[in-house]
């Protein structure tokens, strides 16, 4: 099994009301699985873990975000919910810090059982406010099949023309080839907002590390231009604004 892939994604959002608007862009998300990163830095001319490389990935930037190991934090957020793994493979999909800078509005840690099945799938959302949430996707520590569906109350503000009153619907096929996530976001039961990431999967070597540089070099900044870029034209078309509330006060819903 690999220890990382490199998914050049498409992502499209679309909003069906108050304010209508569609819009897709590129990415690129890496597969990382959690228990290799060291190896995987050390055999990578152009990825570094946790120091300045063309791409790189810093533990503080997820769990905890102190630096520590992921795996005992994960575990033990699993294990509070009744999901045990085992030792099982987790893996982490997010975008690399491309020359020192990335910003995840959404990262997916994968999460299976020592016997290869699949156990739960957490979702972390970060909001430009510096906050961060995690919705935990699982049966109650039984295996779970691909494609994960589930559907959850909202609990952490993101869009300030969205409040808090909505809830989700999540489809995550496995990733391997293909990469594919959907969300959509309910107000009053109807469909109000769809948002999807795609892509296919490539070797994570330096030669495709070099050509997803020379392809998307700016990939991780212009993520948040473009989300003020797109408020901006929400705000213009009459976007009602919510002041953002206090985060919530547990880490996993």
């Amino acid at each position: 099994m690999n220890a990382a892939q490199i998914y050049p994604c498409q992502v499209m959002h679309q909003r069906l009301f108050p304010v209508q608007y569609r819009f897709r862009y590129r990415i690129v998300s890496a597969l990382f699985d959690i228990d290799r990163l060291d190896a995987l830095a050390r055999d990578r001319r152009w990825f570094s873990l946790n120091r300045f490389n063309l791409f790189s990935l810093y533990t503080r930037d997820h769990g905890r975000r102190d630096g520590s190991p992921w795996r005992p934090w994960i575990e033990a957020r699993l294990a509070e919910h009744g999901v045990q793994l085992d030792g099982g493979r987790i893996r982490l999909l997010a975008m690399p810090r491309i020359l020192g800078y990335a910003f995840n509005p959404l990262s997916v840690w994968y999460c299976e059982h020592r016997d290869g099945r699949p156990r739960a799938v957490l979702l972390e959302v970060r909001n430009t406010f510096g906050e961060h949430h995690h919705y935990l996707l699982h049966e109650d520590g039984a295996p779970i099949r691909w494609p994960v569906r589930a559907t959850k109350p909202k609990r952490f503000h993101v869009s300030p023309f969205i409040d808090m009153t909505p809830f989700y619907t999540f489809r995550l096929g496995e990733p391997g080839e293909s990469l594919r996530i959907a969300i959509q976001e309910y107000q009053d039961n109807e469909l109000m907002l769809i948002a999807t990431q795609s892509g296919q999967a490539r070797e994570f070597s330096d030669r495709n590390l070099l050509r997803t540089f020379a392809a998307m070099p700016w990939a991780t900044a212009k993520i948040m231009v473009l989300i003020h870029w797109q408020a901006l034209k929400i705000w213009l078309r009459g976007g009602r604004y919510h002041r953002k509330p206090k985060p919530p006060a547990q880490e996993v819903s």
